[in-house]
C-alpha cells in the first residue's frame, strides 16, 4: 500500500530532524537555526543606536531587490520586532531569523533590543520599545522602508511589548507618536491578562507583590482607535494559556469594534511558534505566510483619512 500524502510528510520531518540532531548536540537550537538561514536575501545594517543605553541598539534587515513583492510607493512596509525571555533575557542577534524571513518577504525588518530586568523594571523596557519606534518612524526610509506603513510585533514578553505600545496611548504619546501612526500590531503567543503573577523570575519585573494600576494590555481594550491587529498562539501553550491571553484579547477587541485577526496553530508549542519562521522549521505551522499577508494585505489609506488621524491620538 502506497503511504498517504500525510505520512510522507511526517516521515520527511523525523528524517530532516535526525540528520540535524548532531549538529543540535553541538551547538544551542538557535545557533543551529541562525547557520542554516540564508544571507543573500537581504541587506543588514546592525549596531544602531536608538538611545544612550548599551541595550538601546536595534538591526535592520532591508529586503534585497529580488525579494520585493512589488514596487510599493513610500517604500517597503516595516516591522518592529521585540522578542521575549520573560523580561529578563534575551538579544537581538538570536533572532537573525526573524529578520531574515520577513526580509525575504519584501518587508524592512528592525530587530531591538532593550533594557531587562534587573537593570529596570516596568514600565522602563516599554519607554525603550517606544523610542525604538520612533527612531524607525524618523529614520527608517534611509533603508527603503515606508515611514507610514509600521507595524509592531512581537513575541512572548515581546508580543506584552507591542501590545502596551499599540493599546495604551501612553508611551507612543511620550516619543511624539500616535497610535494612528501605526499600520498595526502583530502579537504571538503573548501574556496579555496575568495578574496575579505565579512566575518568581517575573514577579519582581512587575514590582510584585504591589503591581502598577492599568500595566496589563487587557485593561486598554474599550477604545475603537486600536491599531489592525494579528493574534497568533499555539492551540496548547504550557506557559502562555492561549484562552485566557489571545483568545480573550481578541474577543474584547472585536466587540469594541477593532479590526482583529485570530490564529491558533496545532502542532506547535510556545517555543516553536515563533521558531517556526525560520527555514528548517516552516512545515510546523504556516504563521510566517500568515504574518506576511497580514502586512502585505493592509488597506491603504486615501488621502482624506491620512489627514482625519492628525488628530486622533
Amino acid at each position: 500500500m502506497r503511504p498517504s500524502l500525510p505520512t510522507l510528510t511526517r516521515l520527511c520531518q523525523r528524517l530532516a530532524l535526525a540528520c540535524l540532531a548532531p549538529l543540535m548536540v553541538a551547538c544551542s537550537p538557535v545557533t543551529l537555526i541562525n547557520r542554516l538561514t540564508p544571507t543573500d536575501t537581504y541587506t543588514f545594517s546592525g549596531d544602531i543606536a536608538y538611545g544612550p543605553a548599551p541595550r538601546e541598539a536595534l538591526d535592520i534587515y532591508r529586503p534585497n531587490a529580488a525579494t520585493l513583492r512589488k514596487p510599493q510607493p513610500g517604500g517597503a512596509p516595516v516591522v518592529v520586532f521585540f522578542y521575549g525571555g520573560s523580561w529578563t533575557s534575551g538579544n537581538r542577534a538570536m533572532y537573525r531569523f526573524v529578520g531574515e524571513a520577513l526580509a525575504a518577504r519584501g518587508i524592512v525588518t528592525v530587530i531591538a533590543d532593550y533594557r531587562l530586568y534587573p537593570e529596570v523594571r516596568y514600565p522602563d523596557f516599554l519607554r525603550d520599545n517606544a523610542r525604538a519606534v520612533a527612531w524607525t518612524a524618523q529614520h527608517i526610509a534611509q533603508w527603503g522602508g515606508n515611514p507610514h506603513q509600521i507595524y509592531l510585533m512581537g513575541h512572548s514578553a515581546g508580543a506584552y511589548n507591542a501590545a502596551m505600545l499599540a493599546l495604551d496611548p501612553r508611551w507612543l504619546h511620550a516619543v511624539g507618536l500616535r497610535r494612528a501612526d501605526l499600520a498595526g500590531w502583530i502579537g504571538l503567543a503573548g501574556p496579555y491578562d496575568f495578574l496575579p503573577i505565579t512566575d518568581r523570575e517575573v514577579q519582581p519585573v512587575f514590582h510584585f507583590p504591589d503591581y502598577p494600576a492599568s500595566c496589563m494590555p487587557i485593561d486598554y481594550v474599550h477604545d475603537a482607535r486600536v491599531p489592525r491587529t494579528f493574534l497568533g498562539a499555539a492551540r496548547v501553550d504550557s506557559l502562555v494559556n492561549p484562552q485566557r491571553n489571545t483568545v480573550q484579547l481578541a474577543q474584547a477587541l472585536k466587540a469594541d469594534g477593532a479590526q482583529v485577526t485570530l490564529d491558533l496553530y496545532p502542532g506547535v508549542n510556545h517555543e516553536t511558534l515563533i521558531g517556526s519562521f525560520a527555514t528548517p522549521l516552516r512545515w510546523m505551522s504556516p504563521v510566517l505566510d500568515d504574518v506576511v499577508d497580514f502586512v502585505h494585505d493592509a488597506p491603504q489609506p486615501s488621502t482624506a483619512a491620512l489627514a482625519a488621524t492628525q488628530a486622533t491620538p
